[in-house]
């Protein structure tokens, strides 16, 4: 049968995604990319914000219309959005035949199989464990990197977030089958590895008494064929000395943290149900950027929030402009329903979060030019994205450049690259985000 299957959302949605159309592809579906031949539909969904929530009720709807009269056999609803309004989505849409919980995605042939007898399913488990669905996980994005989610759900409770109820509370995935999965992509091509979570720097606690993504690693480093190591979603104030030392000694972990705070001002820090306070978060990053001096820093704000005074907004605009972070990105504030954050007074109006917004990203476009003109003449190792249309150049990812979120190196050459090759290259010229270079011997 021809699927259609479609991943919204985050890259921790995107792995369950992954591991869903490995489990299909071994039953022998063939995939397709249009909507009219398809018999099968599958919607991975996200709800985390209210733009996210917003795409994945259109996407729902827009396929629901070749579900009444397409080809279409089966359509079914997993993921974020899904846990979060299961009864509502079968209740309220009648042409879904299915609807999967985030624990519950290794059930999917089972929620097909049915829908194809004509039987309309809502599979939920509790959210404990993590589903194992084997190998065979199919990766949608290239082959030569891949994202390996280390745990699963959320034990901190921010006042604005919605994610401990739709994905439970933190546990980690075995060490052992994530060095597995780890060879396996590694047999399969991928060169870089890109580790996710709700939070990875308590990666093992709830297992092995400790924090051990320090030790994980070091074993991911020992595999043959990875080259690069990336780590997102650290926690600030979980960031501690073992992690550092071996982001330092060993070669193949980039140096780059993604590192989310939020905010700047205490009282805010303190609204948000956050762990650290202002002074804390300039100890963590000073500390970073001295004990690894070419460190990249990422981080994630959030403007808007309830109660934020414009004193408080230029609190946050003052630290950014004294941190300056070589990656930073800005969401305006979405109160998400049955969450504590939603229900606090003192709103702010949406074309002042928007304004607020702007402000911080205009001010962050003035650091990463300049961060962006004081590469050049720097030697870099970069990974081949693609070539450019048309012309003997090609795109190329830095260390600093997480795929998707962050700027290119831009390759002038007459030489035949692959995706996936490592090339060393001296920067010779800075456009805007992005950068241009040269290959070295």
């Amino acid at each position: 049968m021809k699927l259609l299957f479609i991943s919204l959302g985050c890259d921790k949605n995107l792995v369950d995604s992954e591991n869903m159309l490995g489990l299909l592809n071994r039953e022998g579906f063939c995939m397709t990319d249009q909507e009219e031949e398809a018999e099968v539909i599958v919607i991975n969904t996200c709800c985390f914000i209210h733009d996210a929530k917003e795409e994945s009720i259109d996407s729902i709807l827009e396929m629901a219309k070749y579900r009444k009269n397409g080809s279409c056999k089966a359509l079914i609803v997993t993921g974020c959005m899904a846990e979060r309004y299961r009864q509502e989505i079968l209740d309220e849409i009648e042409e879904v035949d299915a609807v999967l919980g985030t624990n519950s995605f290794d059930e999917i042939l089972s929620a097909i199989r049915k829908a194809l007898e004509g039987e309309r399913t809502l599979l939920m488990k509790p959210l404990s464990g993590i589903p194992d669905t084997g190998d065979g996980r199919i990766l949608t994005t290239g082959g030569h990197y891949a994202y390996l989610k280390i745990a699963e759900g959320c034990g901190k409770h921010c006042t604005y977030c919605i994610i401990p109820k739709l994905r439970g509370e933190y546990r980690s995935v075995p060490m052992e089958r994530l060095l597995r999965e780890a060879e396996r992509l590694a047999l399969q091509g991928v060169k870089e590895l890109i580790l996710v979570a709700q939070e990875t720097t308590l990666y093992g606690a709830d297992l092995y008494g400790k924090k051990s993504l320090h030790l994980l690693l070091q074993k991911l480093c020992e595999i043959k064929g990875i080259r690069w190591i990336r780590i997102l979603y650290c926690y600030p104030e979980e960031i501690y000395d073992e992690l550092i030392e071996t982001i330092k000694q060993e070669k193949k972990v980039c140096h780059y943290l993604d590192i989310p705070i939020q905010h700047a001002n205490d009282t805010i820090l303190k609204r948000m149900g956050r762990r650290t306070d202002k002074a804390e978060l300039i100890r963590i990053i000073e500390k970073l950027r001295k004990e690894i001096p070419d460190i990249a820093i990422r981080t994630t704000l959030i403007t808007g929030f309830p109660g934020e005074t414009e004193e408080q907004h230029e609190e946050l605009m003052e630290f950014v402009d004294e941190m300056e972070f070589e990656r930073l990105g800005v969401f305006t504030y979405s109160p998400e329903e049955n969450t504590p954050a939603a229900r606090m007074a003192d709103q702010i109006p949406e074309e002042v979060k928007l304004q607020r917004k702007n402000e911080l990203m205009e001010l962050q476009q003035e650091i990463a030019f300049e961060k962006a003109a004081n590469m050049v003449g720097r030697k870099l190792v970069v990974m081949i994205e693609g070539q450019v249309a048309g012309e003997n150049a090609y795109v190329a990812r830095t260390y600093q450049d997480a795929p998707d979120v962050d700027g290119y190196l831009f390759v002038n050459t007459a030489e035949t690259l692959v995706s996936g090759d490592f090339a060393k290259v001296k920067v010779t010229g800075a456009l805007e985000y992005d950068l241009i270079g040269e290959l070295v011997e």
